[in-house]
């Protein structure tokens, strides 16, 4: 437990040393004989003043002079200290005595601030050349061509944090710019007062980490706030208005459209034109930074997701009286003090939990501070200002001077600012002695709501808002790196052999055709050698009778043979594509006269045709080989999920069909089916897939489950008892065997039969546990001997493991193994998983009824993932939505629950809030349980939307991860309207290569060779895509359309 505390706490390091090593360019009020000393203060505290020394003209003052403080919880400086207060530098000349002077005198000659941030960072060594800021009038002031500087540097032993503090904490800086449209009644003459702003985020595990931005400077409009414009430190113990400012660090503003804020629509655009001009503000440019250790990361991750909203509370505070009196006037006085204008800005912090997000910035409305109303929307029931109240009171009780207060030991006279902070923390001690503001706050147990805030009411009369920047040193969610896509298609295309080109189309049936009458032509022609070869040869007079006879002849011995008949069926595939690629038919004719009137036409044409051919009389004897399927089983189940996907459910059934066609006697192929046949709810044919997969393999576990579930959904409970039952027997370690069967005995009201189940289920899922932990334990153990086998046992191998550990990734596993293991699923979430995945939703509400009740802390994030499954499986989308909510509020950096978001919008048809949930789940360093869905949707809405760029690089990721026919028909489609022909066709042909008959896919492809003027297959793809039935009317038209402009493509023209 101790060595948890000191992790959590700043180690044991050594202090803080500040060295300044030499002063330039400084001059003194006196010339040459000149004696300065520096001065070093931090968080109120007077660390030291160095020697004196005297001035030389033109050279460096040496001081060499060391400080150093001690950084720890306990002690007066923390580790926030380091983060948002610097370190004050105090160059002061020491004035010559006079006559008669018994104590010298000193003059503040320039000031400087030095930042101690860097030592959160990891720095352990820092040398910095500081500039001075001067007192106005002061002889350095004077000299402008050399500016005076301290060269000064700081070292520790080790650094401040340790490597786990760096790597999962983080540095917060919030930057207060201004409050305008304040109301109308606060002037600037007059009382004058202090206006503060503040809220509180966690710093260390659960502790609460109070901001406070005082002293608010009221200004009367008439112009705008200049930008860029430096930001101030958080303090006010500087005597040179100067050293205020943070070096390199300034207010740029930036686009109202950009912010995060609540007023960034266009119709706010004026108020806040008019607002940050004409009307009254209150500018603060402050920056508060602040360091989170790991634990109070987590803290702020969770609160942002629950809260959403975070309280900065608003204030005005009088000045108290300088004027000395009485006590009991004094008394009386402090009695009527009271806290003006106390109101409340709602900040929305969950723009800080998308991945990759640093910074937001935003303008937020003011509003009455209503003690029920901040509980209500940001279940903070604290106020932030009575708390800082409570603790002035208490350390004004104690003695103690309350944290800021200015240090005693400080030199020199008060600045303004320094009084108005005194004047600020004696008027909050005031009041939280006599208990009253303006509001007049009524003790917790008078209840909530029961403040009349009229005041505060002004707020939202004058339309007040408040400018509020927050920037993290890194994001609380982290983003994935871009991946470098390859720009080229063919660059991802898989190598696969080259197929031989086989064209089609009208020309190339008529060539066929003709060359099929060539070949039947030379074949008749030979017969006729075989017969009357010989009276050819010795040169027989041939008269038309003899011709005749040979002719008769000849087709007898052609009849007889059988070689007329097998002539015909040579030509008569030749015709059917004449048909079907030069007249486009390919169904049969209901109206005889119009058959007639085809037949009439067709013969003529094939007679023409003919005489063509054996004028030319040319063959070509080639053929082409079917090309080989490149298809495997895989990718056919592949393809029909995706198909389940898109919900077109017939063509999932094609390819379930195709991989039994393949191979019958594979149980995975009939289990598929089955599943399949669950979600189209076709009970029937699913038992007969199941039963089959049963009787190739009675001893495969999942064929008797899943025959068993089908059996206690149609209500067959004997049948359904002696399946699961013997699922246990087949598979006695399987925790979903035994807990369905369990499911299976409470719906029979067999409580002790339910409960023996649960039990044998919950024992296997323990041995598994400890199986887990014994392995990791085995793998840290022979890691570690391996690297420590030349040294002896000793006590610290409990830290030789560790080092082990963090020197390789590797043994991790055993460092992590206790979480996965507290985070391993119940019996009833891997069932109900189960369940889901086979499409066996009906039995999954029964499981996560059990899984609601086995919870200890309330539902898990998983819980209601799978519960907005089983609702949006079945069309349930207001369900779905509220499962999703609860989902997103427990775990938001779980990209399923945005995937599922995506989803849900999708099916509804809001797609820009779908694109935005889908970009956000490929943002995720974690990938989402089933990215390919969301690849698939998310390049649709590119497409509709016309973002080609974006939907080129989308379906690219998932042709990388699953190329489908519908991946690669997105990536052509992309960069077809890119104006990319050669990536377009390479992508559609690989598209064509894993599904021939998608319609779209022949559509485009004839839009493409259409666009690079080739005939033959813009025709092919032509016909295919008619043949396919293409319902997409806008492709349909916009081929008809590019067909009317080249001339060609259509074989009916």
């Amino acid at each position: 437990m101790e060595a948890t505390q000191g992790e959590k706490k700043p180690r044991g390091n050594g202090p803080v040393q500040i060295t300044v090593v030499r002063g330039m360019n400084l001059k003194g009020a006196k010339g040459d004989s000149t004696v300065t000393f520096v001065r070093l203060e931090f968080n109120n505290i007077h660390l030291g003043d160095s020697s004196k020394h005297e001035l030389s003209t033109g050279q460096a003052v040496e001081y060499n002079f060391t400080s150093s403080f001690e950084c720890n919880a306990e002690g007066p400086i923390s580790l926030d200290d380091i983060a948002h207060k610097p370190v004050i530098l105090t160059v002061i000349e020491v004035l010559p005595k006079e006559k008669k002077q018994k104590e010298e005198k000193t003059l503040v000659l320039a000031q400087a601030t030095m930042g101690m941030l860097p030592l959160l960072q990891g720095e352990s060594n820092l040398k910095l050349m500081v500039p001075l800021h001067v007192i106005p009038s002061s002889p350095l002031d004077i000299s402008r061509l050399n500016k005076p500087s301290l060269e000064v540097s700081v070292s520790m032993h080790e650094p401040l944090l340790s490597k786990t503090q760096l790597l999962n904490g983080n540095l917060l800086k919030v930057t207060l710019e201004a409050a305008y449209s304040v109301p109308e009644s606060w002037i600037p003459t007059g009382p004058q007062y202090n206006y503060v702003v503040s809220l509180q985020l966690p710093n260390f595990e659960e502790k609460e980490n109070p901001l406070v931005f005082s002293n608010g400077t009221l200004k009367l409009g008439g112009e705008k706030e200049p930008t860029p414009r430096p930001k101030k430190w958080p303090i006010s113990n500087v005597q040179v208005s100067g050293a205020l400012y943070i070096p390199d660090a300034f207010i740029t503003g930036g686009l109202y459209e950009e912010e995060d804020g609540e007023l960034n629509l266009k119709e706010d655009k004026d108020h806040r034109t008019e607002a940050e001009t004409v009307k009254k503000r209150v500018t603060w440019d402050i920056e508060r930074s602040c360091y989170i250790d790991p634990g109070a990361v987590i803290s702020l991750q969770k609160r942002i997701a629950e809260r959403r909203f975070w309280p900065v509370e608003i204030m005005r505070v009088p000045l108290a009286s300088t004027t000395k009196g009485k006590a009991g006037k004094a008394d009386k006085s402090e009695e009527e003090i009271p806290i003006a204008f106390h109101g409340v800005a709602f900040v929305n912090l969950v723009p800080l939990l998308y991945p990759g997000v640093k910074r937001m910035r935003g303008a937020f409305r003011v509003y009455a501070f209503n003690e029920s109303e901040v509980v209500a929307k940001t279940k903070c029931h604290t106020s932030v200002m009575r708390d800082i109240l409570r603790r002035t009171s208490l350390a004004s009780r104690l003695g103690v001077a309350p944290p800021g207060v200015g240090s005693p030991h400080a030199k020199g006279p008060p600045s303004r600012a320094q009084k108005e902070d005194k004047a600020l923390k004696d008027t909050m001690r005031k009041m939280s002695i006599t208990g009253k503001t303006s509001e007049s706050i009524v003790p917790e147990s008078e209840g909530p709501g029961t403040v009349q805030n009229m005041e505060g009411q002004q707020y939202v009369d004058s339309g007040t808002y408040i400018v509020l920047e927050l920037l993290l040193d890194k994001p609380l969610v982290p983003k994935r790196e871009p991946e470098e896509l390859a720009r080229r298609v063919n660059e991802l295309l898989p190598p696969r052999p080259q197929l031989m080109r086989r064209s089609a189309g009208a020309k190339k049936a008529e060539s066929d055709y003709h060359s099929q009458i060539v070949s039947i032509t030379n074949s008749i022609l030979n017969e006729y050698r075989v017969l009357f070869g010989q009276q050819v040869a010795e040169g027989k007079v041939l008269d038309n009778q003899t011709l005749e006879e040979q002719k008769c002849q000849l087709n007898y011995e052609l009849n007889c043979t059988g070689k007329y008949f097998a002539f015909k069926e040579q030509l008569k595939h030749a015709v059917v594509k004449i048909v079907r690629e030069k007249y486009m038919k390919t169904t049969a004719f209901e109206d005889p006269d119009k058959l007639q009137s085809f037949l009439s036409d067709l013969y003529v044409y094939l007679v023409d045709q003919m005489h063509v051919a054996l004028n030319q009389m040319l063959t070509d004897d080639s053929t082409c080989p079917p090309p080989p399927s490149f298809l495997d089983s895989e990718q056919l189940r592949h393809f029909a999920w995706e198909a389940e996907i898109n919900e077109n459910f017939e063509q999932a059934a094609t390819y379930y069909q195709e991989r039994l066609a393949r191979d019958r006697q594979r149980v995975e192929h009939w289990l598929d089916y089955g599943i399949f046949n669950l979600l189209i709810e076709d009970n029937i044919k699913a038992q007969e897939c199941f039963q089959e997969a049963m009787r190739l393999d009675q001893r495969n576990l999942h064929s008797v489950l899943l025959c068993g579930i089908l059996s206690v959904l149609q209500e067959h409970y004997a049948e359904a008892e002696i399946l699961l039952e013997n699922a246990t027997y087949i598979g006695p370690a399987s925790i979903v065997a035994w807990t369905l069967l369990g499911l299976f005995y409470e719906i029979q009201d067999n409580d002790i039969q339910m409960d023996m189940a649960f039990q044998e289920a919950c024992k296997l899922r323990q041995a598994n546990i400890e199986k887990d932990r014994a392995s990791a334990l085995d793998t840290v153990a022979v890691f570690t001997k391996e690297n420590a086998a030349h040294a002896e046992v000793t006590e610290n191998a409990g830290a030789d493991v560790q080092t082990a550990q963090e020197s390789d990734p590797g043994v991790h596993l055993g460092s992590h193994s206790s979480i996965q293991m507290t985070n391993q699923p119940s019996i009833f979430m891997e069932t109900i998983d189960f369940l889901i995945r086979v499409n066996a939703v009906q039995l999954v509400q029964q499981a996560l009824a059990h899984e609601l009740l086995s919870q200890d802390g309330g539902p898990s994030c998983k819980y209601y993932l799978a519960l907005a499954k089983t609702h949006l499986q079945k069309k349930e989308f207001a369900e779905t939505e509220e499962d999703l909510t609860a989902a997103a509020q427990i775990n938001y950096q779980n990209p399923d629950v945005w995937a599922m978001t995506g989803h849900l919008h999708f099916l509804r048809g809001n797609k820009t809030e779908a694109k935005a949930c889908y970009e956000r789940t490929l943002s995720f360093v974690t990938d989402a349980s089933e990215t390919h869905p969301v690849f698939l949707r998310l390049g649709s809405i590119y497409l509709q939307e016309g973002e080609y760029k974006k939907a080129k690089d989308t379906y690219l990721h998932a042709c990388k991860t699953s190329p489908t026919c519908l991946t690669w028909l997105g990536t052509g489609i992309a960069c077809y309207r890119l104006g990319d022909m050669a990536e377009a066709e390479a992508a559609l042909a690989e598209a064509n290569t894993l599904n021939n008959s998608d319609a779209v896919v022949w559509g485009y492809l004839a839009l493409v060779c259409l666009k690079t003027r080739r005939q033959l297959e813009a025709e092919q793809s032509y016909k295919y895509m008619m043949k396919l039935n293409l319902q997409d009317e806008a492709l349909l038209r916009e081929v008809h359309e590019m067909q009317e402009l080249v001339g060609f493509g259509n074989p009916s023209f």
